[in-house]
């Protein structure tokens, strides 16, 4: 069943950044995706979504739905038919509403497990955690920054929040593994601020596995507000023979 396309509001979209060795990035990735790199250094991270006025875009506002959600990135690039595109590979999805998960590669792009989230939000502060049915945890706490400080990955504000605009097609795997489902974010009010990450903690990042020591280093957060935005399904991709999805 093809996806509809989504209309809503996105009220917090927290981008929590790490710059991880190449060669780590790579192996969680199928093909024909490959790490996209920025002075060297693959890209990847946490998005932290609270996303409220969810329907499709025929549907009017009192209808949609609200959820906090958990979404793991990592910057990619491939060979489109126009030459190399970019975006990113979702391993993994989380979301606090049964009725997401539940809809999750139907009517929401991806699967979606299901986690216990704790948030506290004020003007100078935003803690979340959370907690999976399947044992990953998360606790992030970021507060409000005048400038960027300690990146490797971007010189400035303007220089991040292009990298994440031009990064708005997102892929996630099947459950046949032949392909993959796609979703573009797509907005007019395209506006992201700086955060200073106090404190992070992720059994995602911080499993030896997945990334050896010192392959993942925190490096940035931006955050995005109360904008509004539409989410446009993709033409599936298909995964390369004897590729191995990540999980």
């Amino acid at each position: 069943m093809r996806q509809p396309r989504l209309s809503s509001v996105v009220e917090r979209r927290l981008l929590v950044n790490y710059r991880v060795a190449p060669d780590a990035a790579a192996r969680l990735l199928p093909g024909p995706l490959r790490p996209q790199l920025v002075r060297g250094h693959a890209v990847a991270g946490i998005c932290l979504l609270r996303v409220g006025s969810v329907r499709p875009t025929w549907a009017p506002a009192v209808l949609g739905l609200r959820s906090e959600n958990a979404a793991y990135r990592i910057a990619v690039e491939w060979d489109g038919p126009d030459g190399v595109e970019s975006g990113v590979y979702i391993p993994r999805r989380d979301t606090a509403s049964r009725i997401t998960a539940w809809a999750g590669g139907r009517v929401f792009p991806g699967e979606h497990g299901l986690a216990d989230f704790d948030v506290h939000e004020t003007p100078d502060r935003t803690c979340i955690a959370l907690a999976t049915r399947d044992g990953h945890t998360l606790n992030v706490t970021v507060e409000p920054a005048d400038e960027l400080r300690g990146s490797d990955l971007f010189a400035d504000l303007a220089e991040a929040s292009r990298f994440f605009q031009d990064g708005a097609k997102g892929f996630s795997a099947t459950p046949s593994g032949r392909s993959l489902h796609g979703v573009q974010l797509h907005t007019d009010a395209w506006h992201v601020e700086l955060v200073q990450v106090r404190t992070a903690a992720s059994s995602f990042f911080d499993d030896p596995d997945r990334f050896p020591p010192g392959s993942a280093t925190l490096d940035s957060a931006l955050v995005m507000r109360n904008v509004p935005a539409d989410w446009r399904p993709l033409a599936a991709m298909a995964v390369k023979a004897g590729a191995q999805l990540a999980g």
